[in-house]
């Protein structure tokens, strides 16, 4: 059984907004909503057990920024963009 955690993504826009700004005040200037939800539903899909709204909010509202920032350094090392193939 997939869940389809999308559906919830406008009705927990407020949460997904205070952690970016929170994450803002903490000086990650750069942390957006998109990658705030990404890196709450790679956590959540590790678990592979069904989650509940309320359980979601709870591992939104508790990311910390640890967490958040070792999501997107291994994104990076995903990510196949040659860096410098700009400077060409």
């Amino acid at each position: 059984m997939k869940q389809q955690f999308e559906v919830w993504r406008s009705d927990l826009k407020p949460a997904i907004i205070s952690k970016v700004d929170e994450f803002h005040l903490l000086g990650y200037d750069r942390a957006t909503a998109n990658e705030v939800w990404d890196c709450v539903l790679y956590q959540l899909r590790k678990k592979k057990e069904f989650t509940h709204i309320n359980s979601f909010v709870n591992e939104l509202l508790t990311l910390k920024p640890q967490t958040y920032m070792t999501w997107l350094t291994v994104q990076s090392y995903k990510d196949p963009t040659d860096w410098f193939a700009e400077l060409e």
